[in-house]
């Protein structure tokens, strides 16, 4: 990879929630771009599985990160601890000299809590709570210890990865109200940060084929296209890839702060920047809920 097509070279990237799915794609693509990432959660080869007992590690994550061509470190962190966080950042700043370019917020973690058959009064509540702050919680701890190193070099990015930019309900009380609170952690960010060159964007991939989707359809990314013949919008599905390149590309735009305070969406961004997904398709997943979808659903919504 040349100079010019590394355009985050010197750059510090924090991926919180990294190990699979779109956070992995992020911080790939991130060190594709050039940049150290530093990419965490709580799985580790070290350290076993977190609770989704899942096989992906962050270790893993940071080979994938340094063999694309940036420098990839995981650091084993449990979000929802604020020690564990705080001496995250402590560490990145004693070792990049008080620099973070990009803050990625990017933990989830709650599909195994996620009622999708029942309303609010009928659901678990101390699931529904231990979900908020599985996916809300945790992000507002992470950027409460990261802010201070972009806010004292007057630069960055916060990204706010979440499901949808829009205000339409996303069919469970809890996922749906987590889902929402990201985009308006990134606007009450943007708002705070604006007086300091900080920007912060929340942002949705589409039909995202992440691990667990994957192996929900029985194929691998090689193979993803044997799984339409279940599903045919997995057609118009997406790899983290994609995600990644559209963050990698925000990061990089001079211009960031006139999206600060939105919320965005792959398919709202591979025009404007000219990325393609890891096979070189541009998959549109709005467009294709315009199309097929939403005679039966609905419109997918205003973005926010």
């Amino acid at each position: 990879m040349t100079a010019g097509t590394r355009p985050l070279a010197g750059k510090v990237a924090l991926v919180a929630g990294g190990t699979r799915g779109g956070g992995r794609g992020i911080a790939v693509e991130l060190g594709s771009a050039g940049a150290t990432v530093y990419v965490t959660g709580r799985s580790s080869s070290g350290a076993g599985r977190s609770d989704l007992d899942r096989p992906e590690t962050i270790e893993d994550t940071a080979e994938r990160i340094t063999a694309a061509g940036g420098r990839g470190i995981a650091v084993r962190t449990d979000h929802s601890r604020p020690q564990e966080v705080r001496a995250l950042v402590d560490r990145i700043a004693a070792e990049q000299d008080g620099r973070l370019d990009v803050l990625v917020d990017s933990v989830w973690g709650g599909d195994p809590l996620t009622d999708w058959e029942h309303p609010l009064w009928e659901q678990d509540v101390e699931t529904g709570v231990r979900l908020l702050r599985q996916a809300v919680e945790t992000h507002v701890i992470t950027s409460r210890y990261a802010l201070p190193l972009m806010i004292a070099r007057g630069s960055g990015l916060v990204v706010e990865v979440t499901d949808g930019n829009t205000a339409r309900y996303r069919g469970s009380f809890f996922y749906d109200l987590a889902k929402s609170a990201v985009i308006r952690l990134a606007f009450a960010q943007a708002c705070e940060l604006r007086p300091h060159g900080v920007a912060a964007v929340a942002i949705t991939p589409g039909f995202l084929r992440s691990e667990a989707v994957l192996d929900h359809f029985g194929v691998t990314e090689a193979t993803w296209r044997d799984g339409v013949a279940q599903d045919p919008h997995f057609a118009h599905s997406e790899s983290p890839a994609y995600l990644g390149r559209a963050v990698a590309a925000l990061a990089a735009d001079p211009q960031i702060m006139a999206k600060s305070g939105r919320a965005l969406a792959t398919w709202g961004l591979y025009e404007e920047y000219g990325f393609t997904d890891a096979d070189g398709t541009r998959p549109d997943f709005g467009a294709h809920w315009a199309r097929s979808l939403e005679a039966e659903h609905g419109p997918l919504g205003d973005p926010l």
